[in-house]
């Protein structure tokens, strides 16, 4: 499975962003999708899961309320819709899909790694 990350950028405090996460794989309904970020020095953080249909989503704290995963398995798509941009949101995120049932948090579940893109919220 490749995945290839797209949508991020530079933002004002406050704005939003939306990122894409595409797969090439055809049964991609089959796997259960994160997105984590990462800033230099420091390990990969979850952000934010979402189950093969669709029907169940999870979330860090720190977004909860302010960032919605979401996914269109006809595009092989998965989406992070992040609003209300803070400074500490700045990072490279990482789409990831899994095969096998786990806790969606745990990066180690996670098969497949799309390459990072980058999200700078400035002050």
């Amino acid at each position: 499975v490749q995945l290839q990350a797209s949508g991020g950028g530079l933002v004002q405090a406050g704005g939003s962003l939306r990122l894409s996460c595409l797969a090439s794989e055809r049964t991609f309904s089959s796997y259960s999708m994160g997105w984590f970020r990462q800033v230099p020095g420091k390990e990969r953080e979850f952000v934010a899961g979402i189950s093969g249909r669709g029907g169940n989503t999870y979330y860090s704290d720190s977004v909860k309320g302010r960032f919605a995963i979401s996914r269109d398995n006809a595009k092989n798509t998965v989406y992070l819709q992040m609003n209300s941009l803070k400074p500490e949101d700045t990072a490279a995120y990482y789409c990831a899909a899994s095969w096998m049932g786990g806790s969606p948090w745990n990066a180690e579940r996670y098969d497949y790694w799309g390459q990072g893109t980058q999200v700078t919220v400035s002050s």
